[in-house]
């Protein structure tokens, strides 16, 4: 056995097996480190196709990947299903709910969770897609108020009638065309007794358009789009209070309504124990150009829970899946750089464009070099998330449901399966 075989290896923990955390632990493959990542969730969840499993476009199995799965053939890569609770940054350990483990290099990649802004009725009340566990809840929901609506013919359905959809980003908009494509031809045949023509889709926006972050022509062809498509867009406009049934606005407005789905923001999962001042106001951790954060020698952080200002973005990356994941390859091979004692590398992002979708044959389309819209724009969405999903199963399972829907203007995945409610004994 030769001497290196004889020196431990240096153990890295990764916290959170999202884009940029498992694009890390996969380039770290046959790496000369002990690497360990933990996440809360037994699997890696591919959040740009949430709203198709709220929407039951896609089963959820279609889109999550767990873990030890992925892990089986990867020689140096462990998996502890658990949540990283405290660091000791002293001690080179973190306190989870599987116990004290201890680390040469911490990695934190623990993405964000959705922001209320305080408000604690919001959080109570509206629901949340930030995890393959929401996007099921909101199906629920949603279903079941339309077994509701079926139902009780005689009770005050003017709050089961509206559906309401907090944030015009990429989530809203998509969420929102989707569910008008479904009360179009999905839901009158499902439930012949409604009369949909009363059933409301509105999509609320605190900013003057929707997709306010891509191009003019994006703004202006997704809410073409989308009224289009009968959504009802209100913007410049602030939800002040929610109690379950009734949504108050900032222009003392009132919508009466059971589901409201919240996509106006995010805040990231901070773990407690570093210094405060690596800490954003935006709950992300300062880091220099290699992903350092700042005040620790051997603590990054990548991703979206990261905030990097460079020259080119003063006020921090965008928080989407192309940061994340080139983080994660430039710390990956910076890691290999500290072996060998050469020059790191600086991050910079090189923005490669965005793009939403608004429904068959509508999308927008935002490259660096060229912009456009419509039947082109939509196909090209389409491919490129299918290229991104990460088994060739997957890949052919999304694809088959796809080009069923494109037939049919139908799917069979509208199933209530709720698992909120235990069995009584």
């Amino acid at each position: 056995m030769s001497t290196k075989e004889l020196i431990a290896k240096k153990r890295i923990i990764i916290a959170g097996g999202g884009f940029a955390g498992l694009q890390l632990a996969k380039k770290l493959n046959k790496a000369d480190y002990d690497v360990l990542l933990i996440d809360k969730q037994n699997h890696h969840q591919f959040q740009p196709l949430f709203y198709q499993v709220a929407s039951s476009r896609l089963e959820p199995s279609t889109i999550s990947f767990p873990f030890r799965k992925i892990f089986q053939k990867y020689s140096n890569l462990n998996f502890i299903l658990g949540e990283i609770t405290g660091i000791s940054p002293d001690e080179n350990a973190v306190e989870t709910t599987r116990g004290k483990l201890f680390y040469d290099l911490l990695i934190i990649a623990t993405g964000c969770d959705t922001n209320y802004f305080g408000n604690a009725d919001m959080k109570k009340y509206c629901l949340p897609m930030k995890t393959t566990g929401e996007a099921i809840e909101i199906r629920n929901r949603i279903l079941l108020g339309f077994e509701d609506l079926f139902s009780l013919s005689d009770a005050d359905n003017s709050a089961r009638l509206n559906l309401v959809i907090v944030g015009a980003g990429a989530t809203g908009v998509e969420l929102a065309g989707a569910f008008a494509e479904m009360k179009k031809s999905i839901l009158p045949k499902d439930y012949p007794g409604i009369d949909f023509s009363e059933f409301r889709i509105l999509l609320l926006e605190g900013s003057a358009n929707t997709l306010n972050n891509m191009s003019l022509m994006a703004r202006n062809a997704s809410r073409e789009y989308l009224e289009e498509l009968g959504v009802t867009i209100m913007t410049e406009v602030f939800v002040t209070g929610y109690d379950g049934t009734t949504l108050t606005l900032s222009n003392n407005s009132t919508i009466q309504s059971k589901n409201v789905i919240w996509s106006a923001g995010v805040t990231g999962n901070i773990v407690q124990g570093l210094a405060k001042g690596s800490i954003t106001r935006s709950n992300r951790y300062i880091v220099d150009r290699f992903n350092k954060v700042v005040g620790h020698k051997n603590i990054f952080a990548i991703g979206d829970i990261a905030y990097m200002e460079t020259p080119k973005y003063p006020k921090g990356h965008p928080q989407v899946a192309n940061v994340a994941i080139n983080q994660a390859k430039n710390l990956a091979a910076n890691l290999g750089r500290l072996e060998k004692g050469t020059t790191l590398k600086e991050y910079e992002y090189f923005d490669m464009g965005s793009m939403a979708t608004i429904g068959k044959h509508r999308a927008v389309v935002d490259l660096p070099f060229v912009k456009f819209k419509g039947y082109f724009a939509w196909f090209v969405w389409m491919f490129l998330h299918l290229m991104l999903i990460l088994s060739v199963k997957n890949k052919l399972m999304i694809f088959i449901n796809w080009g069923w829907f494109y037939l049919t203007h139908d799917s069979s995945l509208r199933l209530i399966i709720d698992i909120s409610k235990k069995k009584q004994a």
